[in-house]
């Protein structure tokens, strides 16, 4: 695996795979890998002869009083990971490298609609922070795949949109969500949690999949919302949403929808987690 800091030179080299006809598999990430971050790699050996991992703490999609400086850089133990997975090419850039002339000055790139509703109302800007940077690296990589994990759904679904609108030349593959034996979302903030959160936390997916059962039952959508919100408070977690959606604009579900999503996210102690589950009634 080769570790490249410039642009220019991630150039150069891809170039050279794309002359000799390679096809290349991008897969983003903010590092501090864990295997749902693995199982992607894995994942892109299979849309691409070059696997190119990006690993770059984005601090446009980080809002004022979100954990960008305490967000952990652990790049020698995802090198690690990276070259045990068979990565061919691990583009991990500074700031100054990807914003040369500073946040104040980035033309940004925003996905209406999709980016305004669930954690884009709670986190203010976030979507058009990770619209920005996902585009930049797609014009820097100019892959023919990316990979994204679908434990982000609202994230996977802004990313989709944008390449349909801007036309980028890129298959979006969306990954599986992995997740612990409890049943708990893999994710690099799962590492903010005390043992005893983190037993709580398993609370999340259960509910999901309880609310799965009850709209399978038929029971009514503003019901189950509501039930899934006490069971997540009663487990000691406050919800900031669990809203049943229409799974492919997110919008609120309605009676006659058939192919939903359940999105939720939820502060347990000091760290919010995000999970989801689509399901289909019919």
């Amino acid at each position: 695996m080769k570790l490249i800091r410039h642009i220019s030179a991630l150039r150069s080299l891809l170039n050279t795979h794309r002359e000799a006809g390679r096809q290349i598999a991008l897969v983003p990430t903010m590092g501090n890998l864990h295997a749902g971050h693995v199982r992607l790699v894995e994942e892109a050996h299979c849309h691409g002869d070059v696997v190119v991992c990006t690993i770059f703490v984005n601090p446009m999609q980080f809002g004022k009083n979100e954990d960008l400086d305490a967000y952990p850089r652990t790049l020698d133990a995802d090198m690690q990971k990276l070259e045990e997975a068979g990565c061919t090419v691990l583009f991990a850039p500074s700031v100054t490298e990807i914003y040369p002339g500073g946040l104040e000055q980035q033309t940004v790139v925003a996905v209406p609609k999709l980016s305004e509703c669930h954690c884009g109302a709670s986190r203010h800007g976030h979507f058009d922070g990770v619209a920005t940077v996902v585009s930049k690296l797609f014009n820097m990589v100019q892959p023919q795949t990316a990979l994204f994990g679908l434990k982000d759904y609202q994230q996977f679904m802004v990313i989709s949109k944008m390449v349909t609108d801007l036309c980028f030349p890129i298959s979006i593959v969306g990954v599986e969500t992995q997740r612990e034996a409890s049943g708990l979302a893999l994710s690099s903030r799962n590492g903010y949690l005390t043992n005893d959160e983190k037993s709580r936390a398993t609370t999340l997916y259960q509910t999901l999949q309880d609310s799965r059962d009850r709209l399978q039952a038929g029971t009514p959508i503003d019901a189950v919302e509501s039930q899934a919100r006490a069971q997540l408070e009663a487990a000691g977690f406050r919800p900031d949403y669990f809203s049943v959606c229409h799974a492919l604009t997110l919008e609120p579900a309605q009676h006659g929808d058939d192919y939903l999503v359940i999105l939720a996210a939820a502060w347990m102690g000091k760290t919010r987690l995000i999970d989801n589950l689509r399901l289909q009634l019919t």
